[in-house]
């Protein structure tokens, strides 16, 4: 037996037929607010994971970002402070690099002024300490002790050295002058107190360069020669004692051999 299909019955839905059946569920969902409701939602929830997954992408990339930069200022910090570390340790270098030459040119300057000063000081000591002829190249004329009527005591006091009218007369060593002016017989004469405490006398002097207590150093001019007083003609009379006092004197040739002077 054949079974018939009613017209109108159990037929499958065209394809037509399901798209009008899903247009129509919508707008009963629509219009029940189903999908009002749920759609929003749903629409939110995808966004929220979307703007999460991209946010995190976002975040890490930007953590890297400023971790990047942070490390960079920091390594140029550093390399800038070692630069200026290094500068500084020049600076201080080269600064005590010329200290030190300052020093030693300071040092070296001192040691030569205090080489100079010694010098002059111990030319000085021998200049003091240095006896010479009173009258330059002279010669003794007339000797010590010798007698005759031409001197009070009977003899020569002194000794006389050879030398012409206004020949230059020196200090045979350094002292200082106590008697300067008219002496009598010894016409125009000084006296000087030597530093060794001993006493030299210049005799007959035409003229006289120093006064009483200025000191005079060994070769220092002090008068002119001459012929004044009791004299025979000119010449220089040096005596030498042990005082200032007339009667002290002593053998001034010897005297002036003691300190180191060819006569």
């Amino acid at each position: 037996m054949a079974f018939t299909r009613a017209a109108g019955k159990h037929r499958r839905p065209s394809v037509l037929s399901r798209k009008s059946a899903n247009i129509a569920g919508v707008a009963a969902l629509t219009t029940t607010g189903v999908i009002g409701t749920l759609a929003p939602q749903a629409i939110a929830a995808e966004q929220d994971l979307a703007a999460e997954d991209t946010g995190t992408i976002r975040a890490v990339a930007l953590d890297h970002s400023a971790a990047t930069v942070a490390q960079r200022i920091e390594e140029q910090a550093h390399a800038q402070q070692k630069a200026l570390d290094e500068a500084e340790a020049a600076r201080k270098a080269e600064a005590e690099r010329k200290a030190e030459i300052k020093r030693k040119a300071e040092a070296r300057a001192k040691k030569e002024r205090e080489e100079r000063e010694r010098a002059a000081r111990e030319a000085e000591r021998k200049r003091l300490n240095t006896f010479r002829l009173p009258v330059a190249g002279s010669y003794v004329s007339t000797s010590y002790k010798s007698g005759g009527s031409l001197w009070s005591s009977g003899s020569h006091s002194g000794v006389d050295f050879h030398a012409s009218s206004g020949s230059s007369v020196v200090a045979v060593g350094s002292g200082t002058v106590v008697e300067a002016g008219w002496g009598g017989a010894y016409g125009n004469n000084i006296v000087i107190r030597m530093n060794d405490g001993s006493y030299t006398q210049y005799g007959h002097l035409s003229s006289i360069g120093v006064s009483v207590g200025q000191s005079v150093g060994s070769g220092d001019q002090i008068g002119l020669s001459g012929s004044t007083g009791n004299s025979t003609g000119p010449h220089l009379h040096f005596e030498a004692r042990t005082s200032p006092e007339y009667g002290s004197d002593i053998d001034p040739v010897a005297y002036l051999r003691e300190h180191g002077v060819s006569v």
